[in-house]
């Protein structure tokens, strides 16, 4: 049977905060990390509009991963890590 998941690693649920860091602006967006791989996640955000192609996500531990969108929702983005 197939899913149709094209992810390369299985990702774990989790709800933690974080933000959306737009290279060179100084601004940022929050949002909630859904789901979390070694190779990408899953944000809820209050709408996609105005978030950009690639951004780092910024955890409320301070890790940084530099993102690339892969899809967007109404109110979730799929991102990968670059």
């Amino acid at each position: 049977m197939t899913t149709g998941d094209k992810r390369q690693t299985r990702r774990r649920r989790v709800l933690l905060g974080a933000r959306i860091s737009y290279r060179g602006l100084g601004t940022s967006t929050e949002c909630r990390v859904r789901d979390l791989s070694d190779t990408g996640a899953c944000l809820v955000i209050t709408s996609p509009v105005g978030i950009p192609d690639t951004f780092d996500l910024v955890f409320a531990n301070g890790a940084v991963k530099p993102c690339k969108v892969e899809w967007r929702k109404a109110d979730k983005i799929g991102v990968s890590f670059t």
